[in-house]
Protein backbone atom coordinates (compact mmCIF):
# COMPACT_ATOMS: atom_id res chain seq x y z
CA UNK A 1 0.00 0.00 0.00
CA UNK A 2 1.11 3.51 -0.78
CA UNK A 3 -0.38 6.74 0.48
CA UNK A 4 -0.28 10.45 -0.12
CA UNK A 5 -1.66 13.54 1.62
CA UNK A 6 -2.23 16.79 -0.24
CA UNK A 7 -3.96 20.04 0.79
CA UNK A 8 -5.22 23.15 -0.92
CA UNK A 9 -6.98 26.35 0.12
CA UNK A 10 -10.14 27.06 -1.86
CA UNK A 11 -11.53 30.59 -2.03
CA UNK A 12 -15.12 29.64 -1.28
CA UNK A 13 -17.22 29.12 1.86
CA UNK A 14 -16.89 25.80 3.69
CA UNK A 15 -20.49 24.74 3.05
CA UNK A 16 -20.21 25.29 -0.71
CA UNK A 17 -16.87 23.45 -0.95
CA UNK A 18 -18.14 20.49 1.07
CA UNK A 19 -21.43 20.35 -0.88
CA UNK A 20 -19.57 20.31 -4.20
CA UNK A 21 -17.29 17.49 -3.04
CA UNK A 22 -20.40 15.34 -2.38
CA UNK A 23 -21.31 15.57 -6.07
CA UNK A 24 -19.21 12.53 -7.00
CA UNK A 25 -20.57 12.13 -10.52
CA UNK A 26 -19.01 15.54 -11.31
CA UNK A 27 -15.48 14.27 -10.45
CA UNK A 28 -14.51 13.47 -14.08
CA UNK A 29 -14.71 17.22 -14.75
CA UNK A 30 -11.69 17.89 -12.54
CA UNK A 31 -10.00 14.57 -11.71
CA UNK A 32 -7.41 13.49 -14.23
CA UNK A 33 -7.90 9.92 -15.46
CA UNK A 34 -11.34 9.47 -13.89
CA UNK A 35 -13.66 8.52 -16.70
CA UNK A 36 -16.85 7.90 -14.77
CA UNK A 37 -18.26 7.83 -11.23
CA UNK A 38 -21.65 6.28 -10.74
CA UNK A 39 -23.40 6.90 -7.44
CA UNK A 40 -25.24 3.62 -6.84
CA UNK A 41 -26.83 4.83 -3.58
CA UNK A 42 -26.03 7.38 -0.87
CA UNK A 43 -22.91 5.49 0.26
CA UNK A 44 -21.82 3.35 -2.72
CA UNK A 45 -19.80 4.60 -5.71
CA UNK A 46 -18.60 2.77 -8.84
CA UNK A 47 -15.42 4.28 -10.30
CA UNK A 48 -13.90 3.83 -13.75
CA UNK A 49 -10.49 5.32 -14.49
CA UNK A 50 -7.67 5.24 -16.99
CA UNK A 51 -4.55 4.28 -15.02
CA UNK A 52 -1.30 4.04 -16.96
CA UNK A 53 -3.22 3.49 -20.18
CA UNK A 54 -5.44 0.72 -18.81
CA UNK A 55 -9.05 0.89 -17.71
CA UNK A 56 -9.49 0.12 -14.03
CA UNK A 57 -12.64 0.02 -11.97
CA UNK A 58 -13.58 -0.41 -8.36
CA UNK A 59 -16.49 0.06 -6.01
CA UNK A 60 -16.10 2.15 -2.88
CA UNK A 61 -18.27 2.55 0.19
CA UNK A 62 -18.46 5.77 2.20
CA UNK A 63 -17.69 4.71 5.76
CA UNK A 64 -17.68 8.10 7.51
CA UNK A 65 -19.31 11.34 6.51
CA UNK A 66 -19.81 14.43 8.65
CA UNK A 67 -21.22 17.48 6.84
CA UNK A 68 -18.66 20.28 6.51
CA UNK A 69 -15.96 18.12 8.14
CA UNK A 70 -15.04 14.87 6.39
CA UNK A 71 -15.81 12.12 3.93
CA UNK A 72 -13.98 8.78 4.24
CA UNK A 73 -14.26 5.73 1.99
CA UNK A 74 -12.93 2.21 1.49
CA UNK A 75 -12.92 0.17 -1.68
CA UNK A 76 -15.10 -2.92 -1.40
CA UNK A 77 -14.29 -4.49 -4.78
CA UNK A 78 -11.74 -4.09 -7.53
CA UNK A 79 -8.69 -1.91 -7.10
CA UNK A 80 -7.78 -0.84 -3.54
CA UNK A 81 -8.48 2.85 -3.06
CA UNK A 82 -9.19 4.14 0.45
CA UNK A 83 -9.02 7.60 1.90
CA UNK A 84 -10.53 10.61 3.51
CA UNK A 85 -11.04 14.24 2.64
CA UNK A 86 -11.31 16.80 5.41
CA UNK A 87 -12.67 20.33 5.19
CA UNK A 88 -11.67 23.21 7.48
CA UNK A 89 -12.88 26.80 7.39
CA UNK A 90 -9.88 29.14 7.22
CA UNK A 91 -12.14 32.21 7.09
CA UNK A 92 -15.68 33.00 5.98
CA UNK A 93 -14.68 32.57 2.32
CA UNK A 94 -11.68 30.23 2.47
CA UNK A 95 -11.69 26.49 3.03
CA UNK A 96 -8.77 24.11 3.37
CA UNK A 97 -9.33 20.74 1.70
CA UNK A 98 -6.98 17.90 2.67
CA UNK A 99 -7.05 14.60 0.79
CA UNK A 100 -5.42 11.50 2.26
CA UNK A 101 -5.40 8.67 -0.27
CA UNK A 102 -4.23 5.08 0.20
CA UNK A 103 -3.91 2.96 -2.94
CA UNK A 104 -2.37 -0.17 -4.32
CA UNK A 105 -0.24 -0.01 -7.45
CA UNK A 106 -0.31 -2.84 -9.99
CA UNK A 107 2.44 -3.72 -12.42
CA UNK A 108 5.80 -2.28 -13.32
CA UNK A 109 4.55 0.91 -14.97
CA UNK A 110 2.42 1.91 -11.97
CA UNK A 111 5.20 1.04 -9.51
CA UNK A 112 7.70 3.18 -11.42
CA UNK A 113 5.17 6.02 -11.65
CA UNK A 114 4.58 5.77 -7.92
CA UNK A 115 8.32 5.85 -7.21
CA UNK A 116 8.60 9.00 -9.34
CA UNK A 117 5.85 10.73 -7.35
CA UNK A 118 3.30 10.73 -10.16
CA UNK A 119 0.39 9.82 -7.89
CA UNK A 120 1.15 12.67 -5.47
CA UNK A 121 1.38 15.00 -8.44
CA UNK A 122 -1.95 13.75 -9.79
CA UNK A 123 -3.74 14.20 -6.45
CA UNK A 124 -2.29 17.69 -6.11
CA UNK A 125 -3.42 18.50 -9.66
CA UNK A 126 -6.90 17.12 -8.96
CA UNK A 127 -7.22 19.41 -5.94
CA UNK A 128 -6.04 22.39 -8.00
CA UNK A 129 -8.61 21.59 -10.71
CA UNK A 130 -11.32 21.19 -8.05
CA UNK A 131 -10.36 24.63 -6.68
CA UNK A 132 -10.66 26.20 -10.14
CA UNK A 133 -13.94 24.34 -10.76
CA UNK A 134 -15.74 25.61 -7.62
CA UNK A 135 -14.17 29.09 -7.67
CA UNK A 136 -15.12 29.65 -11.34
CA UNK A 137 -18.71 28.54 -10.73
CA UNK A 138 -19.12 30.70 -7.64
CA UNK A 139 -21.46 28.10 -6.13
CA UNK A 140 -21.87 24.37 -5.77
CA UNK A 141 -23.78 22.24 -8.30
CA UNK A 142 -25.67 20.50 -5.48
CA UNK A 143 -24.96 18.76 -2.22
CA UNK A 144 -25.73 15.81 0.01
CA UNK A 145 -25.48 16.56 3.70
CA UNK A 146 -26.22 13.14 5.13
CA UNK A 147 -24.24 11.62 7.98
CA UNK A 148 -22.58 8.20 7.86
CA UNK A 149 -20.93 6.39 10.80
CA UNK A 150 -19.14 3.06 10.47
CA UNK A 151 -20.58 2.59 6.98
CA UNK A 152 -24.18 3.08 8.15
CA UNK A 153 -26.23 6.06 7.06
CA UNK A 154 -27.46 7.85 10.17
CA UNK A 155 -29.05 10.96 8.70
CA UNK A 156 -30.19 11.64 5.15
CA UNK A 157 -30.16 15.30 4.14
CA UNK A 158 -30.15 16.75 0.65
CA UNK A 159 -29.45 20.39 -0.16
Amino acid sequence: MTSTTQSITVHAPLRAVYNQWTQFEQFPQFMQGIERVEQVDDTTLRWTADIAGKEASWTAKIVEQQPDQLIAWKSISGRTNNGRVTFSAMSENETQVTAQIEYETEGVIENVGDALGLVESRVKGDLERFKRFIEARGQETGGWRGTVHHGQEVDKSIV
